[in-house]
């Protein structure tokens, strides 16, 4: 294979004075010497398809070559070429399952109308362009393909991604996640293997069999067979004069999966192993530490640790990423690494990874980048928009003798000559050559309480700081309203007979957002949903803002912290506010859970900040949601949703970022009766109230227009 890689040099320092400035400046620093081939320089000047210059706004554009010829040190065309290795790379592919989704007309296709491309196909596309530059003979997808498999349309985006690689004849692996299989059920211990596996599965109704049969994988030239679901397969690639093993399993695999991969792994028993899963490590909640969990130690113990071939995993489905070296029954290193960026900007922002194998050196290099994000047009970037990521959960080394590793299995491995310049640096450097990173908006924090922009659509302001720091607000106590119409009072502890709160769950705190003019917050402590504990305020029932249909379009915004102690099973759903009523007795409701309320703004059990609202429009309606990627507890966010009746859409932002998953269509909001209050903190299912919530809550204010970011709360008032 390595007879058909295009041998490439760099720049010479002739050809790098007729690039831009910007450009030339950032290939010094990237470091002249390097060979960037035909790799990726962008222009910036917006991602229409055509091969267009380089201009000096420093961000955004579409793929050009660069020339290439190499400098002459002597002549001073740039610094010598760094040693030579012998190295490949593997591109990886983790869930894509909301660029499938939200590229579809049902999603009212988000990516293309903001940015006018979409990020699954950038990331195929790149590695199409690139598999020769960078001795990518492999790429690999950890499953979650589509979002919701029930969706045709969203399997039609993920086909067309996917045979990118195809017509450039690069082979992958792919494999079914859960959003893949139509019963979506974890793996709880060892009961759990008879149920809700491939072996229970009807095969002839799955859609990830329909549209990824056998038969295409078969056309992969690196194909070595399914087992007899067809959710398992396993690869052998060539790299270097050497052959690995790539054995992907799907989602909950069976007993007899099991048994097949062990099989596969026999009778090719020379061969190093890579075991791909939908779900194996998971990642600790500081974000960053591995943490095991029973499907991960079952595959462990029935599958890795006694089949020394296996020296790496890789795995989706947690957001984030780490990874974890174990010992197995051999005292041999495995590397597991899981990474998941399907909450992050974007719905991942089409973040990937190359792990580059460098036999010379006895390392693999893990690169985490976006090849998206340099070929957005520049009026569409900010300052969450990051080509590679730094972390060191993102981008590191892993030190492995290969030789060694593999001895016991393979005594013949040997790593063959150098040549080729590393691979991870010159995919940094073509990256970035091009693209500068938008810098972060300078926000100062207010210089007092009135620092922020009074807007004079307003309808309701509450500011939740008056108290002493851990002092009780005491029930009855009233917060004003800005605006003086509709000020809220910290309800009863007693609803319908119970008592359903204390006294001392509601109490004051001096922090708050750093951009947040309210010098302090409201806590809401010692929440949960079993048995039913919470805290809560309500407008009165004759306030004007229970009416308001917000027909013109609205902002919504507040200041919000979950707490650390937060868990799925006590404060998932909890409402930062509500509007009282039953939706469904509502005139022209159709669709839905009728029994829950016209607004409902909450953190769901994936920590997401959910805003679903009943339009306010005449004749039949349907609710329409926004959801946020995970938020992490313990940390201040502000969350502003925009309704813009022209556009006809609903935008959330989250540290005034847009997020993904917006809603588009609906115009106002409904209400039941004229009663039905507002509620801070807690809300309401069929008449009952639950789902309190556990945090702090800054501010909430409520405009009746869709305001722009210079008009939120996170800014200061005109000069």
């Amino acid at each position: 294979m390595t007879d058909s890689i295009r041998k490439t040099s760099p720049l010479s320092l002739n050809e790098l004075q007729g690039l831009p400035d910007r450009q030339r400046r950032a290939l010094l620093r990237a470091g002249l010497g390097l060979s960037v081939g035909s790799a990726l320089l962008l222009a910036a000047c917006g991602g229409d398809g055509n091969d267009a210059p380089a201009d000096e706004s420093g961000a955004g554009g579409t793929p050009v070559d660069p020339p290439t010829t190499t400098p002459n040190p002597d002549e001073g065309g740039g610094t010598p070429l760094p040693p030579a290795v012998a190295s490949f790379a593997l591109a990886v592919l983790p869930d894509t399952q909301f660029y499938s989704r939200y590229a579809t007309a049902d999603e009212n296709t988000q990516f293309q109308r903001m940015y006018g491309s979409t990020p699954y196909l950038a990331q195929t596309e790149w590695i199409a362009r690139h598999a020769a530059d960078y001795k990518i003979p492999f790429a690999i997808h950890l499953g979650d393909i589509v979002d919701q498999q029930g969706k045709p349309a969203q399997w039609e985006i993920a086909d067309a991604a996917m045979q990118v690689l195809e017509d450039a004849e690069v082979p992958y692996s792919i494999l079914a996640g859960n959003h893949d299989v139509i019963r979506d059920v974890d793996y709880v211990n060892a009961g759990s293997q008879s149920t809700d596996t491939d072996a229970q599965r009807t095969l002839a109704n799955e859609p990830y069999l329909k549209w990824f049969p056998t038969t295409r994988a078969a056309r992969q030239a690196t194909f070595g067979g399914r087992d007899s679901s067809g959710f398992h397969e396993f690869h052998i690639f060539e790299a270097e004069g050497q052959s690995f093993l790539v054995l992907s399993l799907s989602w909950r695999v069976s007993d007899a999966g099991i048994d097949w991969a062990r099989q596969v792994l026999a009778q090719h028993p020379t061969l190093p192993a890579i075991l791909v899963n939908h779900q194996l490590l998971n990642i600790a909640s500081d974000g960053t530490s591995p943490l095991e969990v029973p499907y991960g130690l079952m595959l462990w113990d029935r599958l890795i640790k006694d089949n020394d071939q296996i020296f790496m995993t890789l795995n989706g489905h947690y957001h984030g990423a780490s990874r974890l070296t174990k010992t197995n029954a051999y005292g041999n290193a495995v590397e597991e690494m899981v990474v998941d960026y399907q909450m992050a900007y974007m719905g991942g922002n089409a973040l990937m990874r190359t792990y580059e194998f460098d036999l010379t050196h006895n390392k693999i290099r893990v690169l985490s980048f976006s090849p998206w994000v340099p070929s957005k047009p520049v009026e569409a970037l900010n300052e969450f928009d990051v080509a590679v990521l730094a972390e060191d959960n993102q981008q590191f080394e892993i030190d492995i003798d290969f030789k060694k590793r593999f001895a016991r299995f393979n005594p013949g491995f040997a790593a063959p000559a150098p040549s080729n310049q590393p691979i991870t640096e010159r995919v940094k450097a073509a990256l970035l050559a091009n693209y500068t990173e938008p810098e972060t908006p300078d926000q100062k924090p207010a210089a007092d309480t009135e620092d922020y922009p009074h807007v004079s659509s307003t309808l309701a302001h509450w500011r939740f700081f008056g108290g002493a720091a851990d002092s009780v607000v005491p029930v009855g106590y009233v917060v004003p309203d800005e605006t003086g119409a509709n000020p809220i009072y910290r309800e009863s502890l007693v609803f319908n007979g119970s008592t359903i709160g204390q006294e001392g769950d509601l109490t004051w705190a001096d922090d708050h957002h750093h951009l947040s003019a309210a010098p302090g917050s409201v806590k809401f402590s010692s929440t949960t949903t079993k048995p039913l504990r919470m805290s809560y305020f309500t407008t009165r029932s004759e306030a004007a803002l229970n009416t308001q249909t917000f027909d013109s379009g609205y902002t919504v915004e507040a200041f919000i912290k979950v707490d650390a102690s937060w868990t799925a099973s006590q404060n998932a759903w909890m409402n930062i506010m509500e509007r009282d009523g039953r939706r469904g007795q509502i005139d022209g409701f159709t669709g839905g859970d009728g029994e829950e309320c016209p607004i409902i703004f909450a953190v769901s059990s994936l920590r997401e900040v959910q805003w679903e609202v009943l339009p306010g429009n005449t004749g039949a309606k349907s609710p329409t949601s926004n959801w946020s990627g995970e938020i992490m507890a313990g940390k201040w966010i502000h969350v502003a949703i925009v309704n813009d009746p022209v556009r006809r859409e609903t935008v959330m932002y989250v540290e005034g970022a847009p997020v993904l998953r917006n809603a588009a269509g609906g115009v106002g909001i409904a209400y039941r009766r004229a009663t039905d209050r507002m509620v801070i903190g807690g809300g309401a299912y069929a008449g009952q109230r639950t789902n309190g919530f556990l945090g702090q809550i800054g501010e909430i204010r409520l405009c009746a227009e869709p305001l722009p970011a210079s008009q939120w709360l996170t800014a200061r008032r005109s000069a």
